[in-house]
C-alpha cells in the first residue's frame, strides 16, 4: 500500500508551510502545520523546520494507522524532507523519492491557499495553487501594501529577503503611502 508525503509553502514567501500525508488505498489524507515562526531567526538557522517535519510526519504516520512491512511511503523530493529521509533510513522505513501529482498535491496547495486567504487576509484574484513567480509576486505586494503589519508572516529567514527584497518591499509600501496622500 502507498503513502504519498508532499509539502505546500515550503517556498513561498509568507505564511505557515502544510505537510500532507495521502493513503492512496482509501483516500484518507492528514495535515501538518508547520508555522511561521520556524522559517526565523535561531529556527532557521538551526533547520528546525528539518526536524519538527520529521515529528509531524511520525504523527501523521500514526494518524494514518501505517504498516511498516505492507506500507511504501512515497515522499517529495523537497529539500524540507531532508532530515526526514535520513529518519526512514535510519529506521528502516521504505520510502522512495517520487513527484507527487494529483489528489494529495493538489489539497496540500489547497490548504496552503486556503490559510493565505482565510488566515493571513490575502485577497488577490491572481492566488492560485500553481507555486513559482507568479504567486511570489502575488505575496511579495500582498506584504507591500501594509508592509509593518504583515512583515511578521514573512519567512524572514530567506537569505534573499534581508539582502534584496524587505528593502524593495519598504520602498514599494512607501510609495504607495505616498501615492494615496495625493
Amino acid at each position: 500500500m502507498i503513502i504519498e508525503i508532499d509539502d505546500a509553502g515550503t517556498g513561498d514567501l509568507v505564511g505557515d508551510v502544510f505537510i500532507g500525508l495521502l493513503r492512496k488505498s482509501n483516500g484518507q489524507i492528514v495535515f501538518k502545520t508547520l508555522p511561521v515562526a520556524f522559517f526565523k531567526g535561531e529556527n532557521w538557522i538551526n533547520k528546525e523546520p528539518l526536524e519538527k517535519v520529521v515529528e509531524l510526519v511520525k504523527d501523521g504516520l500514526k494518524e494514518l494507522n501505517y504498516q511498516k512491512d505492507t506500507d511504501v511511503i512515497h515522499l517529495c523530493r523537497g529539500n524540507i524532507f531532508d532530515n526526514l529521509r535520513n529518519y526512514f533510513i535510519e529506521v528502516g522505513i521504505n520510502y522512495e523519492d517520487a513527484i507527487v501529482e494529483g489528489k494529495l498535491q493538489d489539497a496540500v496547495e489547497g490548504r496552503l491557499i486556503e490559510h493565505l486567504r482565510n488566515d493571513l487576509g490575502v485577497r488577490s484574484k491572481h492566488l492560485t495553487k500553481k507555486s513559482g513567480a507568479k504567486r511570489f509576486f502575488v505575496l511579495f505586494n500582498w506584504v507591500c501594501y501594509d508592509f509593518y503589519k504583515r512583515e511578521k508572516f514573512v519567512k524572514s529567514g530567506f537569505k534573499k529577503w534581508n539582502t534584496v527584497w524587505r528593502d524593495r518591499a519598504i520602498e514599494k509600501y512607501n510609495k504607495l503611502k505616498n501615492s494615496q496622500k495625493r
